[in-house]
């Protein structure tokens, strides 16, 4: 049986019988920083085809954020040097934090999906991005 992402329109209400849509979702294998303690929910990457994955597991919209390899690679370079990206240049994945401590990720491509964490879980995987733990998923063929 494949593995398949339903999703329904958010104007459907709670427990109301919608149309939902399914993409058939390889076997996807999710990876999370390695400070990110056992069972605790964390920020999680995956890797498709030609895209990279990104959700986190106590997100309660269940959002997966899905990107470019280019995008991701560019996340990346810019957490490991502490630097934005350049002026007048648009990022592929926008993170905003708020002053409650909620940071939220999306990409600029998909604005409508966020994934929405809590600042702690995003240092945790910004020190795991820094210590070389997803360079894998960022690397060019």
């Amino acid at each position: 049986m494949p593995n398949l992402k339903w999703q329904k329109s958010s104007l459907c209400g709670t427990g109301d019988s919608c149309v939902h849509v399914a993409a058939a979702l390889s076997v996807i294998n999710w990876q999370k920083s390695s400070l990110c303690g056992e069972g605790e929910s964390c920020l999680h990457v995956a890797t498709a085809t030609r895209s990279i994955h990104i959700t986190e597991s106590a997100d309660p919209s269940g959002a997966i954020l899905t990107t470019t390899p280019d995008d991701f690679l560019t996340l990346v370079q810019e957490l490991k040097s502490g630097r934005q990206t350049a002026e007048g240049r648009r990022p592929g994945i926008e993170v905003f934090a708020d002053a409650d401590d909620t940071v939220r990720i999306r990409a600029t491509a998909a604005p409508d999906t966020t994934v929405t964490t809590d600042r702690r879980k995003w240092d945790a995987f910004v020190l795991g991005v820094r210590a070389g733990e997803f360079d894998h998923f960022a690397a060019r063929p």
